[in-house]
């Protein structure tokens, strides 16, 4: 590997990248770190164009032969508020220093620009060989408790479990969480994970009491089949179907569509939904995620209403009434539910017939 034709016995691909070379997967992402300064070292690359600097955490943006190239230094790092984002310090330090900052041993190794040569002070090679996931030191999840929804993401991406003290400091650490974190961080390591739409991530987000992170709440995993229903219906925020199933998710910094979303899928609960009406009246108008997220409570339902009723539209409008000679008034909503409640049971009525119910609703 290869990807950006650069050599230097300094210069080595990081992370994820020789992870999932490792496991012979596609990478998304391309991590290069320079053992030493970054930001000089790509001063002095023939044909490059800096694009972006910045000092405090000696990272440099590039482009060359067309592509855009970003390359770390090494560094250091430290927590001194846990839960928060680390204060970075001793830019340009030996390679085993900058790994030894990150989550698992996994993605700890690195790859020589230069020869080829892996590089791994953690053992991370034996842990892809025994599908292990392994924190670097017993404080991981207390300096970053985003990690563990990380190690969640991984476990479901290729296959792999936590190693048995791995799994023993997880468990201790959802025992007594720090609510004092980085909320904008664990929203990002949700996204990730759940936009990958696996229903095994989430029963064991619950059943190991992941969710906690989020808040205390007891919650009980609902027994609907959510991964099939996406594969089905294809909403555009997956994460939230899954999460924002929970309790309270009002940590999370959430957009004012995400917050609909879910204040939508809660004004449901106390919906009536005996007739079909009833039911394209609740949904009508609503986000699908909100639509997908009531099939905890009644899965049957949600799919009529996606796979039947909401296909059904009225043909008529404002303005057939006005041609009628109906001045707009406050009866123009009751009429349109008199003519939808029948286009319901009789969805094959034409426009004609539709101008017909509205003359009878105006008799």
């Amino acid at each position: 590997m290869n990807i950006i034709g650069l050599k230097d016995k300094n210069l080595y691909y990081v992370g994820g990248v020789v992870r999932d070379e490792l496991l012979g997967k596609k990478s998304f992402d391309t991590d290069l770190v320079y053992e030493g300064n970054a930001i000089d070292f790509a001063s002095k690359i023939e044909n490059a164009e800096i694009l972006k600097i910045n000092e405090q955490f000696g990272t440099v943006r590039i482009k060359i032969n067309g592509e855009q190239i970003d390359i770390a230094s090494t560094r250091n790092e430290k927590y001194p508020q846990k839960g928060h984002l680390p204060k970075v310090f001793d830019l340009g330090c030996r390679l085993k220093d900058d790994v030894l900052r990150r989550d698992f041993t996994i993605n700890a190794m690195a790859k020589s620009t230069y020869d080829g040569k892996i590089i791994d002070y953690t053992s991370g090679l034996e842990d892809i060989k025994d599908r292990k996931i392994r924190v670097l030191h017993d404080k991981s999840f207390i300096d970053d408790p985003t990690r563990i929804v990380r190690g969640l993401k991984f476990a479901v991406r290729f296959g792999f479990e936590l190693d048995e003290h791995t799994q023993k400091l997880q468990d201790e650490y959802l025992e007594n969480i720090n609510y004092d974190m980085s909320y904008k961080r664990l929203k990002k390591e949700l996204i990730e994970t759940f936009n990958l739409n696996s229903q095994k991530a989430f029963e064991r987000f619950i059943k190991q009491g992941i969710y906690k992170l989020i808040s205390p709440e007891e919650f009980i995993l609902p027994n609907v089949d959510i991964e099939n229903l996406v594969r089905q219906y294809n909403p555009e925020n997956i994460w939230l179907i899954y999460v924002g199933l929970l309790p309270d998710i009002s940590n999370l910094p959430l957009t004012k569509i995400e917050k609909k979303i879910v204040e939508d899928y809660h004004w449901l609960q106390n919906k009536s939904f005996k007739t079909d009406f009833e039911i394209y009246k609740n949904f009508d108008r609503l986000n699908l995620e909100s639509v997908l997220m009531f099939a905890v409570q009644n899965e049957q339902i949600v799919k009529r209403y996606l796979d039947v009723l909401h296909h059904i539209k009225l043909s008529i409008s404002g303005t057939d009434l006005q041609n009628l000679g109906i001045k707009p008034c406050a009866k123009y909503q009751e009429c349109f539910d008199f003519v939808l409640k029948e286009k319901l049971k009789h969805p094959q009525i034409t426009i004609e017939d539709e101008i017909q119910l509205v003359k009878e609703f105006f008799q």
